[in-house]
């Protein structure tokens, strides 16, 4: 399996719909207290899981590389893959929500949800057959421990 489109690229894309969204749909606005610091809290905790996680993938030298998951060389079930099978898509996920919280539209928590079901249709499943082939009943054993995204 080789993907062709960079999660990242996918994440900006989404972002990218939930600012016209925004910018164009006359209603859906909403405000509370504490919605700027949510949204940072948020952004911030985003990046700290994809930082720990690229950080596990590089301590047990296994490849970021998601577009071939070929490339994997051993199965990272520690840290904070004991929470989530997929923190770095988590992490772009939070992105997503804090910038929905940030431009303040209702409407933009159907684009986040688009962002996972696409994600886990075109590259999660994906990624999951291979690792299955790979890792066999390792995987299958972790895929019950552990939820896809949170």
């Amino acid at each position: 399996m080789k993907m062709k489109v960079p999660p990242a690229l996918v994440m900006l894309v989404f972002g990218g719909s939930m600012y016209v969204l925004d910018r164009f749909l006359p209603f859906g606005y909403f405000e509370f207290f504490g919605k700027q610091e949510l949204a940072m809290f948020l952004f911030g905790l985003g990046v700290l899981v994809i930082l720990i996680s690229v950080i596990q993938f590089f301590i047990t030298k296994t490849t970021v590389d998601p577009l071939n998951p070929k490339k994997t060389s051993n199965l990272v079930t520690n840290g904070v893959y004991k929470f989530t099978r997929n923190p770095m898509y988590l992490g772009m996920l939070l992105f997503l929500l804090a910038f929905g919280l940030k431009l303040g539209n209702a409407f933009n928590i159907l684009i986040a949800a688009g962002f996972v079901s696409y994600m886990n249709r075109f590259q999660i499943k994906p990624e999951e057959e291979v690792l299955r082939k790979m890792f066999g009943k390792e995987y299958n054993i972790y895929c019950k421990l552990t939820r896809r995204w949170f």
